[in-house]
């Protein structure tokens, strides 16, 4: 039945060595969140990074575009079991936001703030990989509204639920501090490879 909704395997050769145990290929993007999408009013947004920083930042839509870009393609897997291959995206490079806010060496944790109070937690050191952005583009296009129009923080290497849409924010801590689903019971680590999903303590 997943297949059925979501579109199979797909047609890469090489799709069972690219896709986690437990999940099923779609070359659908399946829209999965909860509560409503936003409204955005760009005149008035604003990206910020504080706590354990030495630069506290608040950027605005047009500042946080005349950063450093840069376009990538990856694969992406939700928690949901889908998967999908060879997703390109264009953004700012999460080590641009790094070097301005001058992260403290105190600083272990981040959570993505987002919009609605959505928060998601991620280690420090899986926030600074170098696959990891903050994006406002998908396929060429700019984010689609359902898909975390304006900007969306973008984690490859996690469960997509950690890759928080309609990002505003992220909060430096010296210690870990889980998100909105980490506290009902998502896996805090939420690696695809490892099937991560749910904590079973």
């Amino acid at each position: 039945m997943i297949e059925r909704l979501f579109g199979g395997r797909g047609s890469d050769p090489d799709w069972g060595k690219r896709t986690p145990p437990g999940q099923y290929l779609t070359d659908k993007f399946p829209v999965l969140h909860y509560g409503s999408v936003p409204p955005v009013d760009l005149a008035r947004w604003d990206f910020r990074a504080w706590g354990e920083v030495d630069a506290p930042l608040t950027l605005t839509w047009d500042q946080l575009h005349a950063l450093p870009r840069k376009t990538q393609t990856v694969d992406v897997h939700c928690v949901t079991r889908w998967s999908k291959l060879d997703t390109t995206w264009e953004g700012v490079p999460i080590s641009a936001i790094l070097e301005l806010a001058r992260v403290r060496p105190s600083a272990s944790h981040v959570v993505a703030h987002c919009e609605q109070g959505y928060t998601t937690n991620l280690p420090l050191a899986v926030l600074a990989d170098d696959d990891v952005i903050l994006a406002d583009t998908y396929d060429g296009k700019p984010l689609e509204p359902e898909h975390g129009w304006p900007l969306r923080l973008l984690v490859p290497k996690r469960y997509f639920w950690k890759s928080a849409k309609w990002v505003r924010g992220l909060e430096f801590l010296d210690h870990d501090e889980r998100g909105f689903w980490e506290r009902y019971g998502y896996h805090n680590d939420a690696d695809p490879w490892r099937e991560e999903r749910l904590d079973e303590r």
